[in-house]
């Protein structure tokens, strides 16, 4: 009897979730050359797993991006960017 709880508590112990963490990056993305690139680089950032926002700016050129980074990571995001036209890197 001891050694199922033991086993139970050590069980449970190892079912601990992970809870997944938000982060918010910006992108720098110089290759829209137009008022319409920023609807086709969002598009393609909500695509990908884990996002929860892109929000694409054209004045400044970049995209800020809201994701799960237990989901999905920034090289997914600058893929995705780049799949569709616009490479894109990660500003500081």
């Amino acid at each position: 009897m001891k050694h199922l709880f033991l086993t139970l508590m050590l069980a449970s112990q190892l079912t601990v979730p992970v809870w997944a963490t938000e982060r918010s990056i910006t992108l720098s993305v110089p290759g829209m050359n137009c008022p319409v690139c920023p609807i086709t680089v969002r598009k393609a950032l909500e695509k990908v797993d884990g996002v929860k926002s892109a929000e694409v700016d054209y004045d400044s050129m970049s995209a800020t991006v809201i994701f799960d980074d237990q989901v999905t990571a920034t090289e997914a995001l600058t893929k995705a960017t780049e799949n569709v036209g616009y490479p894109s890197t990660v500003r500081p």
